[in-house]
């Protein structure tokens, strides 16, 4: 599952983190990459959004900060309940616009070993061609890889989309973003090989709590 949860802001002002986990749990994903984060604004009991998500959904969990302050922090997160063998995040940047990461994990699942790549994209063109180069390296290799996250990819020319589904070939093809009147295929799931997508869906109810809705698919690795 991909969720950009828009730091549960916008169709969600008293910032109900609780909602988004049930509704994530709903779906009882195995594996989760979330988008906006922001843990300067804390729960009411002081819990922080970060270490709330990963408790509430998963058993392992990495956090990727692009923003830090004295206030807090502002990213994005990948769970899972697959233990992680290996993980690393790197910085995506592009030049003086926003701080980008990219999560990148060896899971151990029952079907063998699962490289995931989670990350949220730029707004401009050059900047997401650049950093979808630097998905596919950490993507590459024969064994089963899956790619989620936010793309911000709305415009053809250069597109995240041509780009990556050549190299992983299944993938969804929604349209997310607003979520009240879905326009934009920004959010997705690729991955290696194509046959492991089994299928995929969104979940419209979701448009109460963030401006994307989410993407969840269903995938076997080892087919």
């Amino acid at each position: 599952m991909t969720w950009n949860i828009h730091g549960t802001l916008g169709r969600n002002p008293r910032f109900d983190l609780v909602r988004v986990a049930d509704l994530i749990r709903r779906w009882d994903p195995d594996v989760v990459a979330l988008q906006e984060v922001d843990s300067r604004r804390a729960l009411a009991d002081g819990t922080n959004p970060f270490e709330y998500l990963k408790g509430a959904v998963g058993l392992y969990g990495i956090g990727a900060k692009s923003l830090t302050g004295a206030d807090g922090d502002y990213g994005q997160m990948l769970i899972s309940r697959f233990p992680l063998r290996s993980h690393e995040i790197r910085d995506i940047s592009f030049g003086e616009r926003e701080p980008r990461r990219a999560i990148r994990a060896e899971l151990e699942t029952p079907f063998g070993p699962l490289t995931v790549v989670a990350t949220h994209l730029g707004l401009s063109i050059g900047e997401r061609r650049r950093q979808t180069r630097m998905l596919i390296e950490l993507a590459a290799g024969d064994a089963p890889a899956v790619v989620v996250g936010d793309f911000n990819d709305w415009f053809w020319p250069g597109s995240v989309r041509g780009v990556l589904s050549r190299i992983l070939a299944g993938r969804t093809r929604f349209r997310t973003f607003p979520a009240a009147f879905p326009l934009l295929r920004l959010d997705g799931i690729y991955c290696r090989p194509r046959a492991a997508l089994l299928r995929s869906f969104v979940d419209r109810s979701a448009r109460t709590l963030s401006d994307h809705l989410p993407v969840i698919a269903d995938l076997r690795p080892d087919v």
